[in-house]
């Protein structure tokens, strides 16, 4: 069995001072996130218009009100899309859609 010699790994950089103010500070917030308590960020303001938007609209989502205009069933667009859905109950859900295949001769262009 070969015997394998470890060598002393000798630490880089400068050496770090425990008790200086950011070390201290850097401890503080390690503990805290280890504890969960640790805030990150900016506070969150309950009375602000945003946060009573975001209630609205989790209230409205419950309520399964939609967001944005409503559709106008009589458009050219909304029309259309009814009468692709026609066509594919028709076909079993395949509906073909965009140009249509060329067909190839058997000439040879010379």
């Amino acid at each position: 069995m070969k015997k394998v010699e470890v060598k002393e790994v000798k630490q880089l950089g400068r050496p770090v001072n425990v008790n200086s103010a950011r070390q201290i500070r850097l401890a503080e917030l390690a503990v805290k996130k280890a504890n969960g308590e640790l805030k990150r960020g900016r506070p969150v303001n309950e009375n602000s218009e945003r946060q009573a938007r975001l209630a609205k609209q989790e209230i409205n989502k419950m309520l399964g009100v939609g967001q944005g205009r409503p559709v106008n069933p009589n458009s050219a667009r909304q029309l259309r899309l009814a009468e692709l859905k026609a066509k594919a109950e028709l076909n079993g859900g395949a509906v073909k859609r965009g140009r249509p295949a060329q067909v190839k001769g058997d000439e040879v262009a010379g």
